[in-house]
């Protein structure tokens, strides 16, 4: 059951991060080495942190993971709106983003309430 959980999960974090990428590509090229890249590297540390922690074999070293991964998540998140706001990300975007967003937070916090 755990294994279906953890791929489930990082189907997810792998469908976020790449939809993220899509998005960005259309944001402003004066951005490039600001919002874009900071985004970009916001989501993919999401899904990297998650690997790295799940292949740790100690709870404390995985726990610490799981929490950059989900802080990593919450930063993503704000620069989502910060795009939307300044009308670099279309509303449809966001939504989904957003939507894959809570979905990716929920599982991670349910982990990291049960250790």
């Amino acid at each position: 059951m755990m294994t279906q959980f953890h791929d489930d999960l990082k189907a997810k974090m792998d469908e976020y991060v790449h939809f993220v990428y899509r998005c960005t590509k259309t944001f402003p090229k004066e951005e490039l080495y600001g919002v874009t890249s900071q985004l970009r590297r916001a989501a993919l540390s999401i899904i990297l942190n998650y690997i790295e922690g799940y292949a740790r074999c100690r709870d404390k070293i995985h726990r610490n993971f799981l929490e950059i991964s989900y802080g990593s998540l919450k930063e993503s998140k704000y620069l989502l709106h910060f795009s939307l706001v300044e009308n670099y990300l279309q509303q449809a975007d966001y939504e989904r983003a957003m939507k894959l967003a809570e979905e990716i937070g929920a599982m991670l916090w349910g982990m990291l309430r049960k250790m």
